[in-house]
């Protein structure tokens, strides 16, 4: 049997770590582990990657510590507006939603637009339309009510800046959930979902529901999801740039990894990082920044769940 193995995310930058206390740190690391567990044990059972990686980031999107659905943070109009994508490394199949409100699981919705319609991104209203269709339940605003996430929007409100969720100005806490895996058949997939950025205007949407920029899966190379400044990500176009150089230049997977994150987003002003896992069941998790709340699993024994570097 191939090695199979799950990697997941729960944002980069983080708490600076003078600010982390030990209590804090501990939950979030049960937090990562439970997402972990349960996308390791649907592996475990011969299931597959796409349903790996959706179960993790379910997890994960039900959790208030990570700015993905529960956790998601306002918007300028103190609003939520969630994002996701899945993408399934063996047909290519992929499927985004982005701007959408009440939807407790994005992730969910984005496998639905991937297995259920013609289409790959839907947004908005549409998006809304499509889940209302498939008798989604919305829950009301008060489940997405945060504490300390509306501290962060009162904070600047009002105001023309905007934050990314883990940006150092604040005592902050991250962007974006995402997992990667590889399944007993060493098929690969990736899943993201965020819930933005606090004080956002205009619709304003990030690389985490853009096939080939936040989000990618290729049985050919590997499966990314990434996590930190959007802007420069859907600019770098970088998780097919992973991909890209494994196929292009024959990198291995930490390598390409590596340029990508520790060298190309850097030139262009980015900061954040990925996860990855390559159909042999390899892990890579760079990151350029203070740290990153990460998590893997791999059926040869290895297990890892860290937030520093």
């Amino acid at each position: 049997m191939k090695t199979f193995s799950i990697a997941i995310h729960g944002g980069a930058g983080t708490l600076v770590k003078g600010m982390m206390t030990s209590e804090l740190e501990a939950q979030y690391k049960s937090a990562l582990k439970l997402a972990l567990d349960a996308g390791y044990k649907v592996l475990e059972n011969g299931k597959t990657a796409v349903e790996a990686v959706e179960e993790s980031v379910r997890l994960l999107e039900d959790s208030p510590l990570f700015n993905a659905g529960k956790g998601s943070v306002f918007t300028a109009t103190e609003s939520h507006e969630m994002d996701a994508s899945i993408m399934d490394g063996r047909t290519l199949n992929a499927g985004g939603v982005s701007l959408i409100t009440g939807i407790k699981n994005p992730v969910t919705l984005a496998r639905d637009v991937m297995e259920k319609s013609e289409h790959v991104f839907l947004a908005g209203e549409g998006a809304m339309e499509f889940a209302k269709e498939l008798d989604y339940k919305l829950e009301d605003p008060s489940y997405f009510y945060d504490e300390f996430r509306h501290k962060q929007w009162l904070e600047i409100k009002d105001t023309d800046s905007f934050q990314l969720d883990h940006s150092t100005k604040k005592d902050s806490k991250f962007g974006t959930v995402g997992a990667v895996a590889c399944d007993q058949d060493g098929n690969i997939a990736a899943a993201t979902s965020t819930g933005g950025m606090t004080n956002k205007k205009w619709g304003r949407v990030g690389d985490s529901p853009m096939i080939g920029a936040g989000n990618y899966a290729n049985n050919k190379t590997c499966a990314i999801s990434c996590t930190g400044s959007g802007e420069f990500f859907i600019r770098g176009v970088v998780a097919y740039d992973v991909a890209c150089l494994m196929e292009h230049k024959e990198m291995s997977l930490n390598e390409a990894s590596e340029e990508v994150i520790n060298k190309r987003i850097l030139e262009i002003g980015g900061d954040g990082g990925l996860i990855a896992v390559d159909t042999q069941g390899h892990i890579a998790m760079p990151f350029n920044t203070e740290g990153m709340y990460r998590a893997s699993k791999s059926s040869g024994g290895k297990e890892e769940i860290s937030i520093y570097k």
